[in-house]
């Protein structure tokens, strides 16, 4: 498999495995399917492992566990993530600490390679106003978890730090502007240019805007939500109501899938060799839970990345222009 640089971090395959599949968050699979999908994509040169407590309450991480016996296999890497929200500053630091060690007990692993903060990043709220509901507002950031994640940097529980871009983009955009910035961003890369249910936020998404101010900085970029959740794949695997964000992209991305049937290919085949083909985006992350997602996933980065005509037919179908 192709690798790249993840910013200034170290070379990483270009595809990820995701825990959200293996977590049984994209649909029911078997832990012994989990486990067996885990080893059959490092056996295929995935070396980096995206893990997080809320995938299946701790199912992803005990599936590593399970697949590793904690002994990684050589050149492999391991993130996880933790939803802080807005407590108190005083407390930011025990609360990262104690979800880490946690998903370090579940993974039987002693230190992970990156850590995510995996809420909704905002602006601070106007005075009598709110916070949305799993957001951490910039000034709690800048003053209390940013300098956790340093100390643990420090302490050498952690390799590095990261953010999940699903936040309000202008929050994200400066977060990655100031010092130091994250290592790593996760970052919606799909064709829709689309997050889907994980807009939790009034401006719009801007993702490709968050991968190049990334890319600037020399933060390493992971794409995520290349299939957009399933709905750029050739059926949803679940029933949705017609209003819920990915169902309402499944129908927009209709034209897409009759391009992806006319050049003989699964649209999730297509999506993901997409999201590969995307500037600035370093590894893509797959959400797949079994072997059968995963060797389809497989085939689509061995194939390479997509000539700028196909590319261009896409945006054109789904009215991205170009």
């Amino acid at each position: 498999m192709n690798t790249r640089p993840l910013g200034r971090l170290w070379p990483v395959s270009a595809l990820t495995l995701g825990g959200g599949g293996i977590g049984q968050v994209w649909g029911e699979t078997s832990r012994a399917e989990a486990v067996a999908t885990a080893r059959a994509a490092v056996d295929g040169g995935i070396t980096l492992l995206d893990l997080a407590p809320s995938y299946g309450d701790g199912e992803a991480e005990r599936v590593i566990g399970e697949a590793f016996g904690g002994r990684l296999p050589s050149g492999v890497r391991v993130t996880t993530k933790h939803g802080l929200g807005a407590p108190p500053g005083g407390e930011v630091y025990e609360r990262l600490r104690t979800s880490l060690e946690g998903s370090l007990a579940r993974m039987r692993l002693e230190r992970v390679d990156l850590f995510f903060l995996h809420n909704t990043l905002v602006p601070d709220p106007r005075p009598g106003r709110g916070l949305p509901p799993r957001a951490t507002p910039r000034s709690l950031f800048v003053e209390a978890v940013r300098p956790a994640f340093e100390r643990l940097v420090a302490e050498g529980t952690i390799g590095a730090w990261g953010l999940t871009g699903i936040g309000v983009p202008s929050a994200l955009i400066e977060a990655i502007g100031e010092t130091p910035p994250p290592a790593a961003m996760q970052c919606i890369a799909n064709l829709l240019d689309s997050p889907g249910g994980l807009a939790r936020f009034d401006e719009p998404a801007r993702p490709r805007a968050i991968i190049a101010a990334a890319r600037a900085r020399g933060v390493g970029v992971m794409g995520i939500r290349a299939v957009q959740a399933g709905a750029l794949t050739d059926a949803l695997d679940r029933p949705l109501p017609d209003d819920h964000p990915e169902m309402v992209d499944f129908h927009r991305a209709a034209p897409f899938r009759a391009v992806a049937a006319a050049l003989g290919m699964s649209a999730a085949h297509l999506a993901h060799r997409y999201a590969l083909s995307m500037a600035g985006v370093d590894t893509v992350v797959l959400g797949v839970k079994n072997r059968a997602e995963l060797r389809d996933c497989l085939a689509a980065e061995a194939a390479g990345p997509l000539d700028a005509e196909i590319v261009s037919r896409i945006d054109r179908a789904v009215s991205r222009g170009g």
